[in-house]
């Protein structure tokens, strides 16, 4: 099966509808490919990005007790400010010019300790960009201190966080989450807790993970909510795909017993495709995240719609908990040669994707 004109001509004006996402499923998969590649191409060009960056992960524990979930470990520990510190000047020694702060959801970890953590990274490594934290976390945090989650962000971006993290997103359908996440924020309160970091004008990324209990709708569903919230704000600078890793968790676990197993190379690259159809008009870039995909898939994800490889990631201990076997860092002149291989043009960035 072609590609309908009238699909092609709706995916060109940045008005394709989850109709128009579910027959894409039909068509010739490198049809599609070559569709998302032109919006692609019409969109950002031929440059393909990627930020030197470190994740610091305050702690291994949380409350949640999410089923996908395979990082917590039993003994516990949250990092001392001296300790994040450290791990920061040894980032920027490496040359990261971004840190990604990521850690579970616990009452210890208060807004003051976020706000700590922040105003001390933003002290010592003034040139560093700091990424990080989760909606949940924040969410969570703001509750159990009153505060309005609008003053939260305000005080977080005053202190320096640079950008917020998309993550605790999931899949954006409370079916699923009663499922894989019952006791994590619901859809609406992830998007409160969005639109209340965008409204103070802290920018955000937007996740979805992806290939456990949810259907192609879902996904999409998923997807239109993001396209739905950036009409209204603007702030989200990307959006990442995430297959999930079946191994070392509960969800997996019951995936694995009845025989499905995770997501193939084909179905990666027609989310990636297709999000890109859904979204042209709306947002720009589209990450291949190849500590998930593996660097040869994100590699020809390139030519179905994606333009960016996301970090150097020195440091990714959730996926390398749930089984990734992809490693935990890709060193800048490897990514560089990855896009050049492709026929690209590589541009190390920042997390508002600013030239670096």
């Amino acid at each position: 099966m072609t590609i309908p004109e009238d699909i092609i001509e709706r995916a060109y004006k940045g008005i394709a509808t989850k109709e128009d996402a579910l027959e894409l499923l039909d068509v010739n998969p490198f049809e599609l490919y070559a569709l998302a590649d032109d919006l692609r191409k019409e969109a950002v060009g031929d440059t393909v990005t990627y930020v030197t960056n470190r994740n610091i992960y305050i702690t291994n524990m949380c409350k949640g007790s999410c089923g996908f979930c395979a990082f917590r470990e039993g003994e516990g520990y949250i990092l001392t400010i001296e300790e994040i510190l450290e791990q920061v000047g040894q980032a920027e020694k490496a040359g990261a010019v971004e840190i990604c702060i990521q850690g579970g959801y616990l009452p210890q970890l208060d807004l003051e300790y976020y706000n700590e953590i922040v105003r001390n990274i933003h002290t010592s490594y003034p040139n560093m960009t700091i990424h990080g934290f989760s909606p949940m976390e924040i969410h969570y945090a703001s509750y159990l201190s009153g505060t309005p989650l609008e003053d939260s962000f305000s005080e977080l971006k005053k202190n320096g966080l640079g950008t917020l993290t998309g993550t605790s997103a999931e899949i954006l359908s409370d079916r699923v989450r009663k499922i894989i996440c019952e006791d994590k924020i619901t859809t609406d309160q992830w998007i409160e807790t969005i639109k209340a970091s965008h409204n103070v004008g802290l920018r955000t990324n937007a996740t979805i993970m992806y290939g456990h209990v949810e259907t192609w709708e879902e996904r999409f569903d998923h997807i239109l909510t993001v396209r739905d919230i950036q009409e209204e704000t603007g702030a989200f600078t990307e959006l990442i795909t995430m297959p999930f890793m079946p191994y070392n968790n509960r969800i997996g676990e019951e995936m694995l017993r009845s025989g499905k197993f995770m997501t193939t190379g084909t179905e990666d690259l027609q989310l990636i495709a297709i999000a890109r159809v859904l979204l042209n008009k709306h947002i720009d870039n589209l990450q291949a995240c190849w500590v998930k995909l593996g660097k040869k898939l994100a590699q020809v994800a390139l030519s179905c719609g994606a333009n960016d490889m996301g970090g150097t990631l020195m440091e990714d201990q959730i996926t390398l908990a749930s089984g990734g076997s992809n490693g935990e860092y890709l060193p800048p002149e490897e990514l560089e040669w990855i896009i050049r291989s492709a026929g690209r043009k590589p541009m190390r960035r920042n997390a508002l994707y600013e030239e670096m």
